[in-house]
Order: C-alpha cells, then structure tokens, then sequence
C-alpha cells in the first residue's frame, strides 16, 4: 500500500514498522509532527518530555530495558541533550535508539542554523540523512537495525524541507520476532565510571571504522554514473536540487553521512574529471574529503549559509563559470535562468489578536524595563510597535541572562531589569535558572508568561497545562508553589489583560530589592480546551469618539485596522469583528471612550 507522506509523517510510520516502544520529545519546528503523529500507532508509548535532556535520557532507559526507542527534537535540542548522548555512545545500547534531529537552515523558525551532522561526528555515533519521504521511512527502519548490529544510538538528520515535504511513500508492514524486553544486569557496560568508560572508549572508535566499512559496501550509499566531466558528492535534500539542476552530472549519494564511506569517496572521485561536493550549511563532506587528499571544489561556489534551492545552486554554478553535466549555458536564453517568483508584500509576524501576552509587553515598554527574553512566541514582544525585548539566546536563559546582567549595574539600573519566559520553556530549563536566581539573591523580576501550552510550536501540552499528549489527564505543575519552594518569597499572579493592575504589580516587583516572580494567568486564545472568550464580545469603535490619536494600534493588535480619511479630515482605528476576541486591551488605553461593546 501506498501513501502520501510527508517526512515527519514517515519517520513516525518508520517508528511503527520498526517496532518501536517508546517514543519521547519536547516540541520544535520542524520536528514536532513526528511524535503527534507517532500517537496514531497504539502499541507505541509516546508523551512529552519538560525538555530534550529528559527525552533522551527516557529513551535510554527504554533501550537499558530492552526496547527500542525514538526522541526526536529540532537541532537546537540537541545542545540540551548532548550530555547523556556523548556517554551514550559509550555505553551502546539494549534496544535499538534512535534520535531524530531536525534541523532548519534559514531559520524558518530558530535562532541560529546549526549543523547536526557535526553533534554526529563528535559524539561518533552513526547519521543518517534521507533524501525524500520514502528513506524518511525506511532509514528510520535500517537505524534500528544499525543500533543492534553495532551496538550504538544512530542520529538521523532531517531537514524543515524533509520534515514538511511530502511524497510517496510504500507502507509495510511491522517488524517482528523482536526479542520481549527485560532487565539485564550488565554494570560494568552501563556504569560510566572512569575505569568501565577508558574500556568502552576503545570500542567506539573501533566502531566507527567498521562502520565506515559497512557504508563502502551499503546500498544506502550509492553511485550514479552519467557524465564523467562533472562528478557531485551530496546527501538529503541536497540531492534533489543536484539531480534537478545538473541532471547528467555523476552522482555519490551519501544514505549515511557519518562516518564517511572514504574508500567508496576516492573510487568515485577517481571516475569523473572534476569533484564537487554540494551541502547545506557546513562542509561536513567537504573538509573530510579534503583531508583525505581528494581535490574537490564546495564552499568556494555553495553558499555556507542559508539553504539551497535549486535557483541558489543554478546561480553557484553558473556564476562561477561551470558549465556542462546538464547545466544549461547562460547564454541559451532566459529559459535557463532561475525561476523568477513575483514578491508579496512582507508580513511581519505578530501575536494573535487578543493573545495574553500584549499587554505585559506594553506595560514594559512603557516602564522602560531592560527585557530579557526566551524562545516562544512570546519572543515577537520585541517586533515593533511593542519594542519590549532586548535579549533573546535559548531556552531558559532570560532568568540567567537577567541574574547575570543585575550583578554588573549600578543600584539605579538593577530596578529596570525583567525576564519573561513561558511556562513550558520555564519547565525546559528556566527553573534551573530560578534556582540559581534566588539561590544568588539576584534582584531581578521574573515574568512567567503561563498561557498553559506550548503555544509556538503548535499548541503542545507540556507539566503545567493538566493533559498528556495522549489527550489524558495529568496533574499539573503548581508554578506558584514551585517557585516558593526554590526560594522565592514574593511571587504574584495577574491578570494580563487588566493593564492598570498589570502595571501597578509590575512597579512594585521590579522596585523590590530582591529576586521576585509575576505570573500571568490567562491561556492561549487558541487554548483547545478553555474558552478564553465568549462569542459576540468583539470590540467595535465609534468613530463620532475616535479622535484619531492613534493610541489603540500602540499595542500592534493585528484586529485593528487605520483608515485613511480624504485629504482635510484625520483618520480612523477600525476593529474587524472577525479578528477581535474581545479581550479589552484596546479599550483600556482608548482616553476618548470610542472603544467598546455595540459601540
């Protein structure tokens, strides 16, 4: 049977055919589709952990016990799993593991565009990379056997193209005759004390040169011969641009990206005139061919950064004068130059009308805070007309950021400084940070922005929000009680859509000579499960009041809307009926009364 998939989509069939029994993750774009649509196969125990660090080490613990286990997180979870991962390595594994890294070359939705591959490398673990829905699926399957076969965790790389993708793909069905899991006492494998770890050392990296072994001979690595002027090393999505772009061009394409298959490199290499390796964002390929002595041509012509498109390729290899292997010549006529796409007008990203978060923003940016922020969707408080964000580096930092930056100000400064965070990311990392705040006695006020979800990445249920991924009841992190509890004496809870006393509590926390915690209670207007607003509450205005101050679009609310007036006569705010959600923000800095309810 087949199906169209997209790549998420496959790996969580790739998970099912596998026979996978635990499936762990934290939300981010563009992996989280993986493990909600992992819930449709029932055999497989699937959930939310607070954050990857705790997916990685859950799916350990279900390899330990025998069973096979998949965490998938984007590349910038990675970094907070990499601790148990690098030991991982050592240890090898019970049940086949693997962990799916999603990565996001330009930054379609992240904070930088790191290259996974290198995590690969330096952990010296396997990596495959799929071009295409259909390997999405069936490297998913082969990473399991490669764990068992070797006794390692494999990485499997995808990309935002991959990931959202789609194509078809062929179904089969499960795997079976898995061994039942169990508990095998095996300490001196498992226990990574120094004596146990200088044993298993030796026996990575023996495992890596077998694997490279393995890979000369793999079907997953293949050689394409056609034209032999022109000669392209590539892997993933960047194999789909390379057969497009340069349809005659000789072709090695990389299945398993690390380790190297070095000997099927040179053989390849020496059957066409000119190598050129062709990749997104690092010269993972390129420097390792390199240094094994292969003249080969990469970065000097691929862009480092940015992915590629087929028009950025057309454009590398053109510019730099390659002609041949398919490449159509420039001077064939406009039908060779790249796809010319008309632009749109841009469209900034914005908070949904009535989200909770808007007003806090304005409050801040009226009191002039120093805001450090965190990873959400909280983060476009520093998009104008909000302006209300002035530090932004990962998950969970803004309460450090904010405790280091109060330790370096005059007495005078340390009152402007506030940090916001999210209630998942506060549960990723950020209590961590409130720990150390209090522990150090930093006076800095700390806003969790608790909407109850993990709004930015789709909606996901995280501690605090009383549900599982499997849609069932939990019991749900008391942020008030946490936060005493690791030592913080003075925390309040608002109600952000009231300004004035979102306001008031904001001026008396960040007066406080001590670390001090806000906490906002309203949910995600898009919330599945709480009705945030009753219908027919949108707000209208009467433009006999509006007296065109523009004071109403201050809050940058995407539901109201400036109209021009004709030359002589100013301007009025309008509310689309269809956008607003009533939540009030709007009326309350509106000093003419022309804001309200059947107005």
């Amino acid at each position: 049977m087949k199906e169209i998939l997209s790549g998420n989509e496959a790996i969580a069939r790739g998970a099912y055919e596998a026979g996978v029994k635990v499936a762990s993750g934290y939300p981010g774009t563009p992996s989280t589709e993986i493990l909600e649509n992992i819930l449709q196969y029932k055999k497989i125990d699937a959930s939310w952990a607070p954050n990857e660090k705790v997916a990685m080490e859950v799916g350990i613990g279900a390899s330990f016990g025998g069973g096979r286990a998949i965490v998938t997180m984007k590349h910038v979870g990675v970094n907070v799993a990499a601790d148990p991962l690098f030991t991982f390595s050592y240890t090898g594994v019970g049940g086949g593991f693997v962990l799916i890294a999603a990565d996001d070359p330009e930054m379609h939705s992240s904070q930088n565009e790191q290259d996974s591959r290198n995590y690969a490398r330096f952990a010296k673990v396997p990596m495959l990379e799929p071009a295409d829905s259909q390997e999405c699926k069936d490297f998913t399957r082969l990473a399991f056997e490669l764990s068992e076969q070797f006794d390692t965790p494999v990485m499997l790389r995808s990309c935002t193209r991959i990931s959202h993708g789609k194509s078809i793909v062929e179904l089969n069905e499960p795997v079976s005759g898995l061994p039942e899991p169990r508990l095998v006492k095996n300490p001196s494998k498992l226990v990574m004390l120094p004596g146990n770890a200088r044993v298993r050392h030796p026996l990575v990296e023996e495992r890596m040169v077998k694997l490279a072994a393995f890979g000369a001979s793999a079907p997953f690595n293949s050689v394409e011969m056609r034209d032999g002027e022109i000669g392209v090393i590539t892997a993933g999505i960047s194999y789909n641009y390379v057969r497009e772009v340069l349809p005659n061009a000789s072709v090695l394409k990389l299945g398993m990206v690390n380790p190297l298959p070095m000997e099927l490199v040179r053989d390849f290499a020496r059957k066409v005139n000119k190598l050129y390796v062709v990749e997104e964002l690092d010269p993972f390929i390129e420097e390792q061919v390199r240094a094994a002595g292969i003249a080969v041509t990469g970065k000097e012509i691929i862009p480092i950064c940015g992915e590629l498109t087929p028009g950025r390729l057309r454009n590398a290899f053109t510019t730099a004068g390659i002609v041949g292997a398919g490449l159509p010549r420039p001077e064939q006529g406009d039908e060779t130059s790249p796809l010319q796409i008309e632009k749109l007008p841009g469209r900034p990203p914005n908070m949904c009308p009535g989200c909770p978060h808007r007003g806090v923003f304005y409050t801040l940016n009226q009191l002039k805070a120093y805001v450090t922020g965190d990873i959400g969707c909280y983060t476009l408080g520093f998009m104008p007309p909000l302006n209300a964000m002035d530090t932004c580096i990962c998950m969970g930092a803004s309460i450090s950021n904010a405790s280091g930056i109060v330790r370096v100000l005059p007495e005078d400064e340390k009152k402007k400084v506030v940090a916001v965070i999210g209630d998942s990311t506060f549960l990723h990392t950020g209590i961590n940070s409130l720990m150390e705040m209090a522990y150090n006695g930093s006076p800095a006020t700390v806003i969790i922005l608790d909407n109850r979800i993990t709004a930015m990445t789709g909606r996901q249920d995280n501690p605090a929000s009383g549900w599982t991924l499997r849609d069932e009841p939990a019991v749900p992190v008391d942020l008030v009680q946490l936060c005493r509890a690791v030592g913080i004496r003075h925390v309040q809870v608002v109600d952000p859509f009231d300004l004035d006393e979102t306001r008031k509590v904001l001026m008396e926390e960040m007066n406080r000579p001590e670390p001090s915690v806000i906490i906002t209670n309203r949910p995600c207007v898009l919330v599945k499960r709480e009705g945030v607003f009753e219908k027919g509450l949108a707000l209208s205005v009467d433009e006999d009041h509006c007296s065109g101050c523009k004071a109403c679009l201050r809050i940058g609310c995407p539901a109201i809307e400036w109209q021009p007036a004709p030359e002589g006569k100013k301007g009025k705010a309008c509310i689309d009926p269809l956008l607003c959600n009533g939540c009030d923000v709007c009326r309350q800095l509106c000093k003419f009364d022309a804001i309200g309810r059947g107005k």
